[in-house]
């Protein structure tokens, strides 16, 4: 088998896009287009992976790392002037060069494995990917001969009425003979009304000079989406989620609702996990087996253990052991840690903190900047009041402690095992093993307040 080269251009503005981010970094399925492209090609073990970057790109850069090469398109003046920046790395080279688009997220490493096992077996010096669709509008059509050779291909503009007729399309993405590649690129000219340098005019030159010029027709039209706008966005997207949900299924994940269900690329999820409908799981999640993840519920860089349950709530970069349940209406933010068992039920907030063993926390209670042990109730309406307006403040609860509804924990405290807070106390001081901390007024009741309100005597007032 020859070397084999990779070229990813992504040197694109992509002005349609209408924004900031370069086009390639748009997301699909929490994955950059560029690093989909490049985790497919990947898996090729090409010999060189070299990406092509606009000027000041660097943010390309941070994200790719050392996984391919670089060089930069300093003007952009058309693909074959993107793929001449490489000459200086690739030139010298025997072998065979897969060139494709950055914004094309949606191609799979066994595609382009048939592409390239193809261009080799027709020992092409050009092999064009091509795919058949219902609606070829917009797209270069490949014309074929009678024998099935590719005889020329005919953009959109320039296509007659019976070669717009034609439903297999370009794609693309080629395979080319290396050395072949950059005598042919340095031959392209800018003619054209965009006054730039296009890579399917090397097809037209070799084909002049009866170079054996191929094509594959792959199986998915889907695959070939190229993104340029935020409608394409959308559309690969929808594509690349099904893709992920029916995977997760088939490794045995039951989804009540696919097509409203939300995974991002690379979320490992556990079989006879169950997820209901509106479910957002974004990267850097890993489920367990046997969990429930109810409707409406986010999870971000979670982990959560075997037999967990969430309903309608948020997990945010925080960890849920095993047997734990959260929720409904519930929020997890950074750093948390949930012992097994625990239970934490409507409206509560937790922020870095843990929470061991079997610990309950049922309902409308905040607990931020602590360090709680096993077996601990806190009543509703509990907050751990770990800010003072400059410094955040460290709380330790030990086990088996009780801590009763409307108290307010005044960090830094230490409150003791098989210690106890009363309902309405704001604790400010530590309270040792086995005591009861009480820190609210005593009960006055003023007798026959009544009669001094001003309205007392009034009837509808009454």
């Amino acid at each position: 088998m020859a070397n084999r080269f990779t070229v990813i251009l992504a040197a694109g503005k992509g002005t349609r896009m209408k924004s900031h981010l370069y086009k390639v970094l748009h997301p699909v399925c929490g994955k950059a287009m560029v690093d989909h492209v490049l985790t497919q090609v990947e898996q090729l073990h090409p010999a060189q992976i070299i990406t092509v970057i606009a000027t000041h790109a660097q943010a390309v850069q941070d994200l790719l790392g050392s996984r391919t090469q670089y060089v930069e398109q300093t003007e952009q003046l058309g693909t074959a002037h993107a793929v001449l920046q490489t000459e200086k790395l690739l030139s010298q080279h025997s072998g065979t060069t897969l060139i494709m688009s950055g914004d094309t997220p949606l191609f799979t490493a066994a595609t382009l494995e048939k592409l390239f096992a193809y261009h080799e077996q027709q020992q092409a010096q050009a092999t064009i990917l091509t795919a058949k669709t219902q609606n070829p509008f917009g797209y270069g059509r490949i014309i074929r001969d009678d024998q099935g050779q590719v005889k020329k291909i005919v953009e959109q503009k320039d296509a007659s009425a019976q070669e717009q007729l034609v439903q297999e399309i370009n794609t693309g993405v080629y395979c080319f003979d290396n050395q072949k590649l950059f005598h042919y690129l340095h031959q392209v000219n800018n003619d054209n009304a965009q006054g730039e340098y296009y890579l399917p005019d090397v097809i037209e030159l070799m084909q002049k000079d009866h170079d054996r010029v191929s094509a594959y027709l792959m199986d998915d039209f889907e695959e070939s989406l190229g993104v340029n706008d935020r409608v394409a966005l959308a559309q690969a997207t929808k594509i690349m989620q099904a893709r992920i949900n029916r995977q997760h299924m088939q490794n045995g994940v039951s989804l009540i609702d696919p097509e409203h269900t939300f995974i991002d690329e690379g979320v490992q999820i556990g079989s006879d996990t169950v997820i209901e409908s509106g479910v957002v799981i974004k990267s850097g999640t890993q489920i367990g087996h046997n969990c429930y993840i109810g409707a409406g519920s986010r999870l971000d860089a979670a982990v959560l253990e075997d037999n967990v349950h969430v309903m309608s709530s948020t997990i945010e970069k925080s960890v849920m052991r095993h047997d734990s349940n959260i929720g409904p209406n519930s929020h997890l933010r950074p750093q948390s840690d949930i012992g097994p068992e625990v239970h934490i039920g409507n409206f509560c907030e937790v922020k870095n903190a843990t929470l061991g063993a079997r610990t309950k926390m049922g309902h409308l209670s905040y607990v931020g900047d602590a360090t709680l042990g096993s077996d601990i109730n806190i009543g509703c309406g509990v907050v751990f009041v770990n800010y003072d307006g400059q410094r955040k403040w460290h709380t330790d609860v030990g086990d088996h402690a009780f801590i009763g509804s409307n108290a307010n924990i005044v960090g830094p405290v230490k409150i003791s095992d098989h210690s106890f807070v009363a309902a309405g106390s704001t604790v400010t001081g530590d309270v040792p093993q086995h005591a009861m901390a009480i820190a609210r007024a005593r009960q006055t009741n003023k007798d026959n307040y009544w009669s001094k309100l001003p309205l007392s005597d009034d009837p509808d007032w009454q």
